[in-house]
């Protein structure tokens, strides 16, 4: 099998953590397809370690396994490793996809999936930045920021592609996401949404539009968009209000449209 480079020193290289093994076998020809080799394993132990020793680009992890389960698979991956996540399960509540989202998955599909549609996945994920040796989020805060940390933040914060509303500050070019000036620990999903409720400030950004930034896919129609990508822009915006300290029911931030989508508070 071709090795295909991400760089000059990174092999494009997958790992599939499925116990099934018809899917395990189409996951393999979709990623293969995809110009990446391809490791399996078979439970969540086996997958967590085959991760650790090989540092994939990409992960397909299964939620329900012998041994540990797909959640606590990806918190112990999250945790060493900066592989993109695309968890694969039957279950699609909006519970589910927020602990999926949670313990550090990119993606949340739903089986049966479409072939297509995971390459079409996996393509979006490769076109967003990723962060070497970055293991849990793109945007990390430390308990106490260092001085030498503070004056970094200070410095980036006197850049001119800063935007704000209220307390809250982002920085498009420096991933920083500043709440009161304190730093927040953003996931990349987390802050490429937070960035675009905020360059479009009080303009409503539906659920569909979201998913289609989230893919770096905003060319495509909407109806490219299904019901799983809209629980998983629902999943995601949980989480941001978590970490916001925000509430949908009375917004200091964000605030739900009913049946539309999402929009910053008025500033006032």
């Amino acid at each position: 099998m071709q090795t295909m480079l991400v760089d000059d020193s990174s092999p494009r290289t997958a790992v599939i953590i499925e116990d099934d093994p018809d899917v395990r076998d189409l996951l393999a020809a979709v990623l293969e397809s995809a110009g990446f080799s391809t490791i399996s394993a078979e439970n969540g132990l086996d997958g967590v370690d085959a991760v650790l020793t090989h540092q994939p680009l990409i992960t397909t992890l299964d939620v329900s396994m012998p041994g540990i389960d797909g959640f606590e698979a990806a918190r112990r991956i999250r945790a060493e490793s900066d592989t993109y996540i695309i968890m694969l399960t039957a279950l699609d509540e909006e519970a589910d996809v927020v602990l999926g989202l949670s313990a550090g998955a990119d993606e949340y599909l739903n089986k049966p999936f479409r072939p297509r549609e995971l390459r079409a996945r996996i393509d979006a994920l490769l076109r967003r930045p990723r962060n070497p040796g970055a293991a849990a989020s793109d945007v990390r805060v430390e308990p106490e920021s260092t001085p030498a940390r503070k004056e970094v933040v200070e410095q980036d914060a006197a850049a001119s592609d800063w935007v704000s509303h209220r307390d809250l500050r982002l920085s498009t070019d420096s991933h920083i996401a500043l709440l009161g000036g304190r730093e927040l620990e953003l996931t990349r999903s987390e802050f490429d949404l937070l960035c675009a409720l905020m360059q479009s400030q009080r303009r409503v950004r539906s659920k569909a539009e979201l998913s289609l930034e989230l893919r770096g896919d905003s060319y495509v129609t909407n109806d490219f968009v299904s019901e799983a990508d809209k629980r998983t822009v629902e999943a995601h915006m949980t989480n941001l209000r978590r970490k916001l300290g925000d509430s949908a029911s009375n917004p200091n931030y964000i605030e739900t449209i009913r049946g539309v989508g999402y929009r910053l508070t008025a500033d006032d």
